[in-house]
């Protein structure tokens, strides 16, 4: 008895080393196909990633903002013309009917304690081989508990949602498209060629990438074009055949309004003397060896329009009553107006020398510098026939009817210093002359383009690395002392003022603003 025991616990022992053994083999097994899942996993995302990789960049800002000496015309005059019907000649009677002070505008400070900011953006980019690829980004810009998408209008092109700015300023928290775009490489010979078209990374270029902490955002010069548009590009790499160091040559298009599509007077039997407005250009790297470079741009638009498509509120409409009177009334309901172009106004040039460079290979201190020197020109050919232009006669940089050239300046010139803890400070200055114009109107600011600014801008900022470049905050100040009325519009003749009278103040004008701001970007 004794025996069978001892073998029968010795088969149960065996039994327990087998299933053990069984436990492991199995266990094994299952780490096995774990594995292989494993990898299976990676090589689908794997090849889902190489076909589409995706980017992220996400900022939140406050800013601080203070507004001094706001001129406007006396709320007796803009009212007195509500509901009136009269033409030009009668305005001189009608004022003469008021108070003499009613000419002298009225003048107050403003200030937004603190304006927020949500902006982000999602980057695409796809190589099907060295030959094609493709490149876009999807946006949405809102300031916090806002998202109407549509501004009261204060005479501000910024007050209007328009393709060029649509994605580049605050309209709510609609994702739209930024940028899309293919790109065709083939070399001919020793020269490499890049062929595109699509919506073109015309927005942020350089020298926004000191202030905007990342590398250079678009192609066209910043200081003559920071806009949203739809248009082509060939550029051909000159470096090996004329031995300059990063030589380069692109041509450039672009359409900044469509005529014939959703205007009311889109295929209308009468329509008026307006077409599609057309620029294009080149873009002239003469130098750049990774630390200095010199690039020159130059743009030409043929029949720039009296104003773009887009939507806003106005504060009151002026309607032509087609005997040389008009009628003015007020908007009482706060009514969303589709904008559109009356008229071609003329055309416009401008070029622009950007100079840059770093000091560390010659001085062992590294410090960026950069200056630009830009010019504007335009040519204006008829009054515009939108009524409450036509009423005051104005045109391309013109009032009262004439039509002169323009010729403007603008300087713009920076350094950037590092700094401890790895961060960078930058100060930045720009001045613009009484007809400097340009298309800058989708420069990120809740204020205005400085660039576009007839008058003085400086600027200082601090950028601090949080995590490396993918997470930093930003710290800065900028002051606006315009000088002259309508920055960044291309309507009226641009008056001093120091020396407004009522008439010139239909709409708020600014003089000086100061912009405290400071910001937390995620980007990778």
């Amino acid at each position: 008895m004794k025996q069978q025991l001892e073998q029968m616990t010795r088969e149960i022992q065996a039994v327990q080393e087998k299933l053990a053994e069984m436990e492991k083999k199995n266990e094994a097994k299952e780490e096995e196909v774990d594995e292989m899942n494993d990898r299976l996993d990676k090589a689908e995302l794997h090849a889902a990633t190489d076909k589409v990789a995706f980017g992220i960049e996400f900022r939140s800002r406050g800013d601080t903002l203070s507004y001094s000496d706001i001129q406007v015309a006396p709320s007796m005059l803009t009212s007195g013309l509500i509901g009136q019907t009269l033409s030009p000649a009668d305005l001189p009677g009608i004022l003469a009917t008021m108070p003499p002070g009613v000419m002298v505008p009225d003048k107050y400070d403003a200030t937004n304690d603190i304006i927020l900011t949500n902006k982000f953006r999602l980057t695409m980019k796809a190589k099907v081989n060295d030959q094609l690829s493709f490149d876009g980004r999807l946006a949405a810009y809102k300031v916090f508990g806002d998202s109407s998408g549509v501004k009261f209008n204060q005479g501000s092109l910024n007050d209007v949602t328009l393709d060029g700015n649509i994605s580049s300023l605050p309209h709510g928290d609609t994702i739209r498209l930024e940028r899309a775009y293919f790109n065709f490489k083939k070399d001919w010979g020793r020269v490499p060629t890049n062929f595109s078209v699509g919506r073109r990374p015309g927005t942020d270029g350089p020298p926004l990438e000191y202030m905007n902490y990342s590398l250079e955002g678009g192609s066209p010069l910043a200081t003559i074009i920071n806009w949203q548009f739809d248009g082509a590009s060939y550029n051909l790499g000159l470096e090996e055949v004329t031995s300059i160091p990063g030589a380069a040559f692109k041509i450039c298009y672009g359409q900044g309004f469509e005529g014939d599509w959703g205007n009311s007077y889109a295929l209308n039997a009468r329509q008026p003397a307006i077409d599609d407005v057309h620029f294009g250009g080149f873009i002239a790297t003469l130098f750049d060896n990774d630390s200095t470079s010199a690039v020159l741009n130059y743009a030409h638009a043929w029949d720039i329009t009296d104003g773009f498509t887009g939507l806003s509120v106005m504060p009151f409409i002026v309607s032509d009553n087609g005997n040389g009177t008009f009628t003015f009334s007020q908007n009482e309901g706060g009514y969303i107006t589709r904008l559109e172009p009356y008229t071609e106004i003329g055309d416009w040039d401008a070029a622009s020398l950007l100079l840059r460079t770093n000091l560390t290979e010659r001085f062992d201190k590294d410090i960026d510098l950069f200056v630009a020197g830009s010019w504007s020109h335009t040519s204006p050919s008829r009054t515009s026939e939108n009524p409450f232009y036509k009423f005051m006669g104005q045109g391309l940089l013109n009032s009262n009817g004439e039509l002169q050239d323009r010729d403007g300046y603008m300087i713009y010139l920076g350094a950037v210093f590092a700094m401890p803890w790895d961060a960078r400070f930058g100060l930045e200055y720009n001045y613009g002359s009484r007809y400097w114009f340009n298309f800058s109107g989708a420069e990120d600011s809740v204020v205005a383009s400085k660039l576009a600014v007839r008058g003085h801008v400086y600027e200082g900022y601090w950028h601090q690395p949080i995590v490396n470049d993918n997470f930093f905050a930003t710290i800065g100040v900028r002051y606006y002392d315009y000088e002259y009325t309508g920055s960044g519009s291309p309507m009226g003749e641009p008056m001093k003022i120091d020396e407004l009278n009522s008439l010139d103040a239909f709409n708020p004008v600014v003089d000086k603003v100061m912009d405290g701001y400071i910001s937390l970007t995620f980007r990778y």
